[in-house]
């Protein structure tokens, strides 16, 4: 029986490699999503990471300090009294805001002005980190190079170092200024004497701590990493969800496809497996040989898949990052997908009747 199966794979090749293409291309996409999936998932865990922080300290009313955060009025002096607790190591003012720049092309970024060598400045890749104004740390996403100069509408600040992978809100780039120039992007329209007094007291979306806060200033509260990282992906949490709905969809599909093909092919051995069952060929035995076309088509899609994902990853504008689990999990879910297709073909084997050998189909 196994031997005859193969030879029917071999006699149908045409219709088992276009099934083995379409499969592979369903799978394809579900190992594209879930990349994208990660990605949005990873990129944020990096972005908090970035920061180098113990603990973040906000308003009362903040949810967190990316996506909901009620600025810090006052954030410079906010910083001294925590720096004042035996528990801090250190704290600086950081304050985060989208911003999109017009040249040379429009782009979205998301802007963090940081104190210059203080909690929240960034470990670069390429160049250093921020010393003074007038200079940014951008993601290599941005696509600049280091000694180029950023316009962020009419603030001028010129390009020192790059980071590798930081950005959040579905692969939107980080850029790192300093905090006073953050404080000039944030109040563009304030007045001379007005932004001179914001300069002095410093707006913040939170305060960065390295340490443990042991007594909180009033009116605000103490948040942990994973709270923060809570809150930064909160945006995307439909989004996440649909994909994974969607995942499930396609291997429906696959599963659609492997049972059709399989489906087709018994209605065409209808004859075979009557003159089988005439000779005394149990439906186990049939059912052993519709399992084997079944692993292979899966197995074959799976390799496809592979290949077709590798190829067509690099022409997406979002990042793809495939876990390892993924690569592992494909394999063995292609085959589950096969056995559960496989029963499209065996209820049109086991039901045939064995004097079709005898008669007329």
């Amino acid at each position: 029986m196994l031997f005859v199966s193969l030879r029917d794979l071999q006699w149908r090749l045409r219709r088992f490699i276009i099934g083995v293409l379409a499969t592979g291309l369903v799978f394809a996409i579900a190992l594209l999503i879930s990349g994208i999936n990660s990605s949005f998932q990873n990129e944020a865990a990096r972005s908090v990471k970035a920061f180098r922080a113990d603990q973040w300290v906000v308003t009362k009313d903040s949810l967190g300090a990316f996506n909901t955060a009620t600025p810090i009025s006052d954030a410079v002096a906010v910083a001294k009294t925590i720096r004042s607790d035996p528990g801090v190591k250190a704290a600086d003012p950081v304050l985060i805001f989208p911003f999109t720049v017009t040249k040379p092309a429009l782009k979205d970024l998301n802007v963090i002005g940081v104190v210059p060598g203080g909690v929240g400045a960034p470990v670069v890749k390429d160049g250093r980190e921020i010393r003074a104004s007038g200079e940014a740390v951008v993601d290599r996403s941005v696509g600049m190079k280091i000694g180029s100069t950023l316009n962020l509408h009419g603030l001028l600040v010129k390009v020192v170092g790059r980071t590798s992978g930081l950005s959040y809100n579905a692969g939107t780039p980080a850029i790192f200024i300093s905090f006073d120039d953050s404080q000039h992007l944030f109040f563009p329209n304030s007045k001379e004497g007005d932004l001179a007094r914001a300069f002095a007291k410093g707006e913040a979306s939170a305060i960065v701590v390295r340490g443990k806060v042991t007594k909180v200033v009033s009116d605000f509260r103490v948040m942990e990493n994973p709270a923060i990282l809570s809150d930064l992906r909160r945006p995307l949490k439909k989004a996440t969800s649909t994909i994974g709905f969607l995942r499930i969809l396609l291997w429906v599909i696959a599963a659609g496809i492997i049972g059709s093909v399989l489906y087709l092919q018994a209605i065409e051995r209808t004859r075979d497996f009557a003159v089988f069952k005439a000779t005394g060929v149990s439906s186990r035995t049939l059912l052993v040989g519709i399992t084997l076309q079944a692993i292979l088509l899966a197995a074959g899609a799976a390799i496809a898949a592979l290949i077709i994902a590798w190829l067509l990853g690099p022409t997406m504008t979002l990042n793809i990052e495939v876990p390892p689990s993924a690569y592992l999990a494909l394999p063995l879910v292609a085959i589950a997908v096969g056995l559960i297709a496989s029963l499209f073909g065996l209820r049109r084997a086991v039901t045939v009747d064995p004097a079709v050998a005898f008669g007329g189909a």
